[in-house]
């Protein structure tokens, strides 16, 4: 669904070029995080594909078109979409409440049941949940891995928590180097209908442990 051709890129107000000749791509249905270390480049691969950027070299695809081919649209949503996105989301009791009596989860699921339903069949998600305390985080991300199990969206994710990461993806993207030329890519060898207990498993400790030690080097 998404493919990078050997596209490099450098913001105007810096020497150093960010990505160089970098070419990945990403499936349909799938759902890819990418981690790496503060400043290395994941928010500008996001930036690069909704338009905010343009590469300097190189051609990004989805579906097969450039993305410069690809008209954007507004998404409407009227009162009986927005219903349909509480009841989607456990949330029609609150249907009568203002933003403000809301929680952050409760935010947070909007947010995401709006973009799901709105028929975006690819999501990018920049640390969404880097904000929620704890176990509002832990629900989000299962609430979030039942989402994509249901509607079959295409998700990249971007997270500075490996185990994250891991309870969620299909493929891990790592960026290891700046500027960088790949991403190491890297499965989970977890079903999809994976469960929080699943973390535990000895092979998905070790998994941990090697993407935090790629991600020290």
């Amino acid at each position: 669904m998404l493919e990078f051709q050997n596209v490099s890129f450098q913001y105007a107000q810096y020497e150093q070029v960010m990505m160089k000749e970098l070419s990945f791509c990403v499936e349909n249905g799938e759902f890819v995080s990418i981690i790496g270390a503060s400043g290395c480049g994941k928010s500008t691969i996001f930036r690069l594909i909704n338009g905010l950027e343009k590469p300097q070299k190189g051609e990004i695809l989805i579906d097969g078109k450039p993305i410069q081919q690809i008209k954007q649209y507004i998404t409407y949503m009227n009162w009986r979409i927005f219903k349909n996105v509480l009841k989607e989301v456990g949330l029609l009791e609150y249907a009568k409440k203002y933003p403000k009596e809301l929680s952050g989860g409760m935010k947070q699921r909007i947010s995401f049941a709006r973009t799901l339903l709105a028929g975006a069949e690819m999501l990018l998600l920049d640390e969404p949940f880097s904000a929620l305390d704890f176990l509002t985080r832990v629900d989000m991300q299962e609430w979030l891995l039942k989402q994509w199990l249901h509607f079959h969206k295409t998700i990249l994710f971007i997270t500075h928590d490996v185990e994250e990461a891991i309870f969620l993806s299909k493929y891990i993207f790592v960026i290891q180097e700046r500027p960088f030329s790949h991403m190491t890519k890297i499965e989970v060898p977890l079903p999809p209908d994976r469960k929080r207990e699943d973390l535990k498993k000895q092979n998905i400790v070790e998994l941990k442990e090697q993407l935090i030690e790629k991600l020290r080097q």
